[in-house]
């Protein structure tokens, strides 16, 4: 490898059951023109796909300083918002088309790699994001796609779906294809520091409802029953080391692991209740993804352990922390893990309950329908529909 940056003291590949290549480390960035000339020998332009925040803080031109050290022409599109919607995604298409890349490279978190892959289908295939809108719609061929996260949460970097929402109505699309799948993720946690406390901690709690959610749904496997729990592990030692100081790079390093295991965990299982609720409470309310799951999180496992198997299954991950003992029956231990999911909150200072962003019982109706329509809401252990859902919002309208 050209310069010798992949020998660089503390990098990694982590051994993960998917087809991206993973690379873990403190300044991997640095070497990630390297890294683009290895996934793609040939490969003369790259086009940057992030965010003005990015730009701002300074870590987008020590990206392009990588790459254009390993001889790479490089162009940036810097307009993705958060939460992207498909005019963002038509924007980052215009990208492509004005540029003609060889390879994409999404640096940010999951709102711009998100937008990465959206771009990516529609510039291959033509047409609009909805045209994509299921699993396997891709056509054409992809240009490959390098995801370089910049917080630890969505776990996009190992997933082959995009989420996008509809400009008109704000519904999220889930739009997956193999193809999509980034080809490489670059995991460096300097990236994180500079994360606010409050994104740190949104971002890190998705992880957690990631990990919660995998280990339960219907679609759970063999292969992601071991990613879910080490997800949750990890972030459940380390987010409150982070917090109380967010310096620490060892620890943020173990948020970003968390955040892929979390990734990996959904492209072999999928998400339940939780996420389904979450969707429109940010699309309506503007709530942070992140927040949003951890407020619906506690309700759903308290939910979902009525049925004894999941019950089980919650116990084991509450155990594995010493959040219960072994004596402990697994229905209490359950509820300890919902417990836990909502202590975290408190910890990172973010309100539990939904009257804090102006939701009423008026609006309890029209958010319950929005989340039974999502597509997740299908893979949850135990069944559930507009009145289950009102039951759950109205659990998290005020204090427990």
């Amino acid at each position: 490898m050209a310069g010798g940056r992949l020998n660089a003291p503390g990098m990694e590949e982590l051994p993960l059951p998917s087809r991206t290549r993973v690379v873990f480390g403190e300044n991997t960035v640095d070497g990630l023109g390297d890294l683009v000339r290895d996934l793609a020998a040939g490969a003369g332009r790259v086009l940057l796909v992030t965010d003005p925040g990015l730009v701002a803080i300074g870590h987008v031109a020590r990206a392009e300083a990588a790459l254009r050290a390993a001889g790479l022409d490089v162009h940036r599109h810097d307009a993705v918002r958060q939460n992207p919607d498909t005019t963002d995604v038509d924007a980052c298409r215009d990208a492509i088309t004005a540029t003609n890349p060889d390879v994409l490279v999404g640096f940010g978190g999951g709102s711009t790699i998100d937008a990465a892959k959206g771009a990516n289908f529609v510039f291959a295939g033509g047409g609009r994001m909805e045209d994509y809108w299921g699993k396997n719609k891709a056509k054409g061929t992809l240009l490959p796609l390098v995801a370089v996260p910049t917080t630890a949460g969505t776990g996009t970097e190992l997933q082959s779906f995009a989420l996008i929402q509809q400009a008109s109505t704000h519904q999220k699309m889930a739009c997956g294809d193999p193809q999509a799948l980034p080809r490489l993720a670059v995991l460096d946690p300097t990236l994180t520091v500079t994360l606010p406390r409050d994104i740190t901690a949104c971002t890190a709690l998705d992880t957690l409802g990631h990990a919660i959610e995998t280990a339960v749904t219907r679609a759970r496997t063999d292969t992601s029953a071991p990613l879910s729990g080490e997800a949750f592990r990890l972030v459940h030692a380390h987010l409150p080391e982070v917090l109380a100081d967010p310096g620490d790079l060892a620890s943020r390093g173990a948020l970003l692991r968390a955040a892929a295991l979390g990734g990996c965990a959904i492209e072999h299982s999928m998400l339940g209740a939780a996420h389904a609720m979450a969707n429109p409470l940010t699309a309506h309310r503007r709530i942070p993804h992140g927040h949003a799951v951890a407020l619906a999180l506690p309700h759903v496992i308290r939910f979902n352990a009525e049925d004894p198997a999941v019950a089980t299954i919650y116990a084991g991950l509450a155990r594995d922390v010493d959040l219960a003992s072994a004596s402990t029956i697994d229905r209490d231990a359950a509820h300890s893990l919902a417990d836990r999911v909502g202590s975290l909150c408190d910890l990172a200072g973010l309100t539990r309950v939904l009257t804090a962003f102006d939701v009423e019982e008026a609006d309890l109706d029209a958010l319950a329908t929005e989340a039974a329509r999502q597509w997740t809401a299908q893979f949850n252990p135990r069944d559930v529909d507009a009145g289950t859902f009102r039951s759950l919002f109205r659990a998290a309208l005020t204090p427990r």
